[in-house]
C-alpha cells in the first residue's frame, strides 16, 4: 500500500507534476519534493518520482534520467501512465503526451523541430495557468490532503484518469454500434452512423471522431448520430471535409438547423432511408 509519494525538490516541470498528480488521484497520499534516500528507493510504500536514479515499479520507482540519451521520448509521466495500465489508451486519447515527453526529454529546439515549427511558436503556446500551477507546486517541500495544490493535483489526476477511461469506454461502444454508409454511387466517401440505443455516451459526436481516426478510415467525410437536444440525428464533418455542404438541405422540411458556414445540420428524420437521402444533398463530388 503506497503511503507518500517522493519528487525531486527545485524546479518542477509538467511530467512530475502530472505523474505525481495521478498517484494522488489513485493513493491519496501526500507528496513530499525531496532528494530520495536509500530507505525511500528500497521501501515498497513509498513511490519515487522523476528522481532516484532507477526505474523499479515493482519497487515504485519511476525514474526515466538514466535512460540511454537516444532512448525514445519517455518521461515520468509515461512511467506512471504505464504503471496504471493507461498509456495505450493515453497515446490514443491524449493529442499532449507525445509534446510532453518531447519536451522534457528532448527541450523546447528539437522539440519544436520534431513538430516542424518554430522554436517561437512554441513559446507563444505557453499558458499562465501551467506556469502558475508548475511554480507554484515547485515552492513547496510538502503537500498534505487539505492544502490548494494537492486538492487541485487530485482533481487534476482524477480528471485525466476519467478521460481516457470513459474515452475508452466510448470507443467500444462505438465499435459495437457504428456502421458505415455509402454516400454517393462512383465514390468512395462514407458516413458512419450511430443509431439511437440505449446508454448513448455523452458528446458522442466528439467520440465518434476519435473512433473514426483509430481506424483510419480516410473514407468517413461525414457523422451522423443521435441529437442529444431532440429525437432526431445530427449530421456533421468528419474532420471539416469540405465535401459536405450541410447549406444544401437548409430548405429541406425535417431539417431545423444548417450552420451558415455549412458544418453541421440537425434534423427531425429518423430513418435510415431519410438520413442517407440527406447526406446525398449535402454532398458535394466535386472538392
Amino acid at each position: 500500500m503506497i503511503k507518500r509519494i517522493v519528487t525531486h525538490p527545485g524546479g518542477a516541470h509538467k511530467d512530475d507534476f502530472l505523474a505525481c498528480s495521478l498517484m494522488v488521484s489513485q493513493f491519496g497520499v501526500p507528496v513530499y519534493r525531496r532528494e530520495p534516500t536509500v530507505e525511500d528507493l528500497a521501501d515498497q510504500e513509498t513511490c519515487v518520482i522523476d528522481v532516484g536514479g532507477e526505474h523499479e515499479p515493482s519497487r515504485l520507482n519511476f525514474d526515466h534520467h538514466q535512460f540511454p540519451r537516444d532512448y525514445q521520448p519517455t518521461c515520468a509521466l509515461t512511467l506512471i501512465l504505464q504503471y496504471l495500465d493507461l498509456y495505450e489508451d493515453a497515446c490514443l486519447f491524449c493529442d499532449w503526451l507525445e509534446t510532453t515527453e518531447w519536451m522534457d526529454t528532448r527541450g523546447p529546439m528539437e522539440t519544436a523541430k520534431w513538430l516542424s515549427v518554430s522554436r517561437d511558436a512554441m513559446a507563444q503556446l505557453n499558458s499562465p495557468v501551467d506556469m502558475t500551477v508548475i511554480r507554484r507546486f515547485s515552492q513547496s517541500q510538502e503537500y498534505q490532503k487539505g492544502d490548494v495544490i494537492w486538492e487541485l493535483m487530485k482533481m487534476i489526476g482524477d480528471d485525466l484518469i476519467q478521460f481516457i477511461t470513459s474515452m475508452r469506454e466510448k470507443l467500444d461502444f462505438l465499435k459495437e454500434h457504428v456502421a458505415f454508409w455509402k454516400i454517393s454511387e462512383g465514390s468512395d466517401a462514407e458516413a458512419a452512423y450511430l443509431p439511437r440505443v440505449e446508454s448513448l455516451p455523452e458528446d458522442v459526436s466528439s467520440g465518434m471522431i476519435r473512433y473514426i481516426l483509430t481506424l483510419k478510415r480516410a473514407s468517413v467525410v461525414a457523422l451522423v448520430y443521435p441529437d442529444r437536444r431532440g429525437s432526431g440525428f445530427g449530421l456533421s464533418r468528419m474532420n471539416d471535409s469540405k465535401s459536405m455542404e450541410f447549406t444544401r438541405i437548409t430548405d429541406e422540411p425535417d431539417v431545423h438547423f444548417a450552420h451558415n458556414r455549412g458544418f453541421i445540420a440537425k434534423t427531425t428524420a429518423t430513418s435510415e432511408e431519410r438520413l442517407k437521402e440527406l447526406l446525398g444533398k449535402s454532398y458535394l463530388s466535386r472538392v
